[in-house]
């Protein structure tokens, strides 16, 4: 065993003792929580240092009958184990002393060892050290959830949950839900029936197969799938298939021999199609769910088996509810009128949105795999094609083989025709680098467009105020200055000069530049970090502190970049084969601080310990006087550990 003691304040009466031990391979160490006649672990203080009022335990719990001792129910940790003490200290203690008194089974062997530890009373987590091993300050932020009640992890998830609604990815499936129910829902009684199907699905994708794939595959075998590009140029293709359907080329109905078999309301084909529909919710939303639900994962990665299924269930519960209205409100719009030229108006007009959004997907994997065919502007131009195409059709101006005439032109539809062709008007200025930031998610990365003024004027501003602010030293003077993956990947932090893409490489430049190091871990297919860049790290205010007071690192959770195989590993944290850089970058987030979302920044010091004691991730409120203010708060810590 090796152990790591620290310890943080909680209030005046009140501190945690965190015991982190590494677990020698093939040793078995077992539980705190076994009887004290059974093979166990104690933590013991002081008396005149305090008392343990609880103790928990972060790890893969395991338990087995053991023949060694009767066949008695052991429960045991193997690998790693934090046990967390809350202590209240006596009145006038400078410090934590006491011992881990641990039982481990190596082979055949009962091993009985004793790790004494000496921690001074911080007024916030300090280091301390110990017999048993050189303790370190706490790697770990304290935003995950693996230490939270089931109920907090249940509202927190059911909450984010709806928060999730209003993200691109998922609010850009309420068309297509609308659409696909349009046609199966005739009668009110069908339509609740599809629209509890279709919730049920939901329910039952999020809950069971997320948390399986989870357990089996690791935390970020989601992740993985979101920015995989098969997965995304499948959905491409599906997606395209529906908009040349919607638009009229063809009709997509179920195999003759599935109508056969089943009844129209109630067959194979309708629940069939119904899960189909929610899966593809499931899947292609994960970019914009990542942020709730990465927890959840690493939680599960951890060894809980409770946790991730109430949370999964809540988000998923939270989630299906408004897609059950969006899936009765069809049967409403039956009731309106089950034909006329209007409806049709309707679904061509989705078939010119999802001919859009099936762009998004196989923008995904070009940028994952840097093919380089779908830049900035491309796709910009596509898009303003398309919806002024579909402008010139709401004006009536455009007619397809399968519409109805047009006599007049009503006020709803010229009210549409409005919308879009503004929306035509506000993507012209992107072509010339404009931020957009509306739509900031949907686009390729900045760095993939030729001619970028917004970001040319940027650099002006950067070269004209490089050396201001707080930290003194300029950017271009930089010894260190990234080297690798340069070529491949581009800088999405706007007003910084030399951003780095390599840990460690950025931490030697943290190092020599004696500035803090900001993690940005992000995603080529990050829909939500890309619009927190265009609103937040866009921020004069943002930029000038990123640029003077820091070194930042962008690290990419989805870069598929080969690792050298003498780098490639086995990850500690889950176990699975880390052969890229995207993989390394997801292992670096979660075994380091717990999660495995994106966009998440953390700030550390020049030993790689975080500086804020939470992260920061997507926020949907979009505050950048709050951003301000927690870099602030992790330089003047910095400068407080660096006196």
């Amino acid at each position: 065993m090796k152990w790591e003691f620290s310890a943080e304040k909680k209030n005046d009466a009140a501190y945690t003792l965190h015991l982190k031990g590494t677990i020698e391979k093939g040793v078995q160490l077992y539980s705190t929580t076994m009887a004290d006649d059974a093979p166990n672990t104690r933590v013991v203080l002081d008396s005149a240092a305090g008392a343990i009022t609880g103790i928990t335990e972060k790890g893969q719990l395991q338990t087995k009958k053991e023949p060694l001792f009767d066949n008695v129910e052991v429960k045991y940790f193997e690998n790693e184990v934090e046990l967390v003490a809350e202590v209240k200290p006596a009145a006038g203690a400078d410090k934590l002393s006491g011992s881990v008194n641990y039982m481990a089974l190596k082979g055949e062997e009962v091993l009985p060892e004793e790790a004494a530890f000496d921690v001074a009373l911080p007024a916030a987590a300090v280091a301390a050290t110990g017999d048993a091993a050189t303790a370190a300050a706490s790697d770990v932020a304290d935003d995950d959830a693996s230490d939270k009640s089931l109920l907090w992890i249940f509202l927190a998830s059911f909450g984010g949950g709806f928060i999730a609604l209003i993200t691109p990815c998922v609010f850009s499936m309420i068309p297509i839900t609308v659409s696909f129910f349009t046609k199966r829902s005739a009668t009110r009684a069908q339509g609740i029936k599809n629209a509890f199907i279709y919730s049920l699905s939901i329910i039952i994708i999020y809950t069971f197969l997320g948390f399986l794939i989870t357990k089996i595959f690791g935390a970020g075998a989601l992740n993985s799938l979101a920015s995989n590009g098969i997965a995304n140029f499948i959905f491409f293709v599906i997606f395209l298939l529906f908009a040349f359907s919607f638009l009229g080329a063809f009709e997509i109905s179920l195999p003759s021999k599935w109508a056969n078999v089943s009844d129209s309301k109630a067959g194979m084909g309708s629940f069939m199609g119904i899960f189909f529909m929610a899966l593809t919710l499931a899947i292609v939303s994960f970019s914009c769910t990542g942020p709730i639900l990465g927890n959840l994962l690493v939680l599960a990665a951890k060894g809980g088996n409770t946790g991730p299924l109430v949370g999964m269930f809540g988000f998923s519960l939270a989630l299906a509810i408004p897609f059950s209205l969006f899936a009765l409100f069809p049967s409403l719009l039956n009731k309106i009128g089950k034909s006329g030229g209007w409806l049709n108006a309707v679904k061509v007009t989705l078939g010119f949105l999802e001919l859009a959004l099936a762009l998004k997907f196989l923008s995904n994997v070009d940028m994952a795999y840097h093919w380089n065919l779908l830049d900035r502007e491309i796709f910009l131009a596509l898009w303003i094609a398309i919806f002024g195409l579909l402008g010139v059709y709401l004006l009536g101006k455009l007619k397809l083989s399968h519409d109805s005439d047009v006599p007049y032109l009503s006020v709803t539809r010229l009210c549409f025709a409005i919308v879009t062709f503004t929306f035509v008007v506000y993507m012209i200025p992107g072509m010339w680098g404009a931020p957009l930031k509306g739509i900031s998610g949907f686009l390729p990365h900045e760095g993939s467009q030729d001619f970028n003024l917004n970001r040319t004027l940027i650099d002006i501003q950067a070269a004209v105020e490089s050396g201001g602010g707080g930290g003194g030293q300029k950017a271009d003077a930089l010894t260190v200055k990234p080297k690798k993956l340069v070529g491949i990947l581009h800088s999405e932090i706007p007003g910084v000069e030399n951003v780095f893409f390599d840990y460690e490489e950025a931490l030697a430049a943290a190092k020599e530049a004696k500035k803090p190091l900001m993690l940005d871990f992000t995603g080529h297919t990050c829909v939500n970090c890309r619009k927190f860049e265009k609103s937040v790290l866009s921020s004069p205010k943002v930029m000038k502190i990123l640029r003077n007071d820091f070194i930042v690192a962008s690290l990419y959770t989805d870069e598929k970049t080969k690792l050298p195989e003498n780098e490639q590993y086995v990850s500690k944290f889950d176990g699975t084969k880390v052969t890229n850089v995207g993989l390394l970058n997801q292992d670096l987030e979660a075994s380091k601080f717990n999660r495995n979302s994106q966009p998440y920044y953390i700030p550390v010091d020049l030993e790689g310990k975080p500086l804020q004691m939470k992260g920061y991730g997507y926020d949907p409120k979009e505050d950048v006087d709050a951003f301000v203010q927690y870099l602030e708060a992790a330089k003047a810590e910095f400068a407080k550990r660096n006196k």
